[in-house]
């Protein structure tokens, strides 16, 4: 349960979709319920992270198969947003500075869902959920190296995508 919001974060990123991480975490809860006893105790977080990232290709591949018969349903593909948080009373709070920060994380969000895949991932699992190296290297099941060399394209191509939008 303590690592419920990471799993639904990365599951998110993963699926771009709230309802889509939503059935993703709740299939990977199901699955870590199961396999708990292959749990060796050490990163309870990373485990989960990692069931969750398998599920999702489980659920990709599922959803690929099926795409074929499902109906166009415009619904389906609206745009899906951010529940707001809401804010506890602070003094210090103000609209314009709510606003600003709300229109900063839009265009941060924006520029990583145009990443590839395998960049968008790594970049989720280190700066959102501010996992170490090793433990990113356990989830997706690549070699520390190519977690760094990961991370470094996908900070480029962050920079480049939010420079680009900025000029807009």
């Amino acid at each position: 349960m303590a690592h419920l919001n990471a799993a639904h974060n990365f599951a998110y990123w993963l699926a771009r979709d709230p309802r889509n991480a939503e059935d993703i975490v709740q299939e990977a809860c199901l699955r870590a319920y199961k396999f708990i006893d292959s749990f060796d105790g050490e990163n309870g977080r990373a485990w989960l992270l990692a069931i969750v990232r398998n599920t999702f290709y489980t659920w990709l591949e599922k959803t690929r198969a099926d795409r074929s018969s499902i109906e166009f349903d415009e619904h389906a593909l609206a745009a899906h947003g951010y529940d707001m948080k809401i804010l506890e009373y602070d003094e210090s709070y103000s609209i314009d500075r709510s606003l600003q920060q709300e229109e900063s994380r839009r265009w941060v969000d924006r520029a990583l869902s145009q990443l590839p895949d395998d960049f968008r991932e790594v970049i989720v699992l280190r700066e959102l959920e501010e996992l170490s190296y090793k433990d990113i290297s356990t989830i997706a099941g690549i070699p520390v190296g190519t977690v760094m060399s990961r991370l470094s394209r996908a900070r480029k191509l962050l920079l480049q995508h939010l420079k680009a939008t900025q000029e807009l």
